[in-house]
């Protein structure tokens, strides 16, 4: 019964019955995002969505920051619900997608040393602010029925890191592969000073927005908890 939803006690057998076919569908290959949920509780399906995020940005127009990551949330989804519905018909695909405004430019995953390292020019001693897209797809008997979606804001503060530092956690290749070209929850944590806001979305999924959202889709998360035993 692993990663399907559990119920109450005192539930209703009918509701019983449907809880144990909701499924929650990770649509991202984020290893964090994955460790955050199964630390709260969750162990989702992973379905990776394999969009063109690079397009699916360039072809919004005059997009706020919070627009463009949730955008790019909501493509993840939808990108795999026909292959969600051939799995579980009673499900939730939950997205996301970060990004990291700083001096007010939107970036996201550098991808080489030379384009970390600039980056890491433009934030060393300063604050910026990561911006994480939520978007969330119910499918109810293999019908698409209700779909909604947010982001959350975190301001990040972060360290100066010497040079020979930043060359060592550059060498890692971690700052290549992760929105604005650091991690709290990995090496990038040691030249992360501080954050306001909520932790688990710098991660990559923001546990108390990703509550409301379901909840929004008429699932609690506590139905979603993985039963004790398994």
């Amino acid at each position: 019964m692993s990663g399907t939803a559990r119920h109450p006690v005192n539930e209703s057998p009918d509701r019983l019955g449907y809880l144990l076919r909701v499924r929650f569908v990770l649509a991202s290959q984020s290893p964090a995002r994955l460790a955050v949920l199964r630390a709260a509780g969750i162990d989702p399906s992973v379905v990776v969505s394999g969009v063109d995020e690079d397009a699916i940005a360039a072809a919004l127009t005059d997009p706020t920051p919070a627009e463009t990551v949730t955008a790019l949330a909501m493509a993840k989804a939808e990108a795999v619900v026909e292959t969600v519905r051939g799995t579980h018909s009673d499900a939730v695909i939950v997205a996301c997608d970060s990004m990291l405004s700083i001096g007010g430019a939107l970036v996201g995953k550098p991808g080489t040393p030379e384009v970390a390292r600039a980056r890491w020019a433009e934030m060393a001693g300063r604050s910026g602010e990561l911006l994480t897209g939520h978007a969330i797809i119910r499918l109810d008997g293999g019908e698409r029925s209700k779909e909604t979606s947010g982001s959350h804001t975190t301001t990040v503060r972060f360290a100066d890191p010497s040079p020979a530092e930043l060359d060592a956690y550059i060498a890692t290749g971690e700052p290549l592969v992760v929105a604005g070209s650091f991690t709290l929850d990995g090496m990038g944590g040691w030249f992360v000073e501080g954050i306001d806001g909520d932790p688990s979305s710098v991660i990559g999924i923001s546990l108390p927005l990703t509550r409301k959202l379901l909840a929004e889709v008429g699932v609690s998360v506590v139905d979603l908890w993985r039963s004790p035993t398994s």
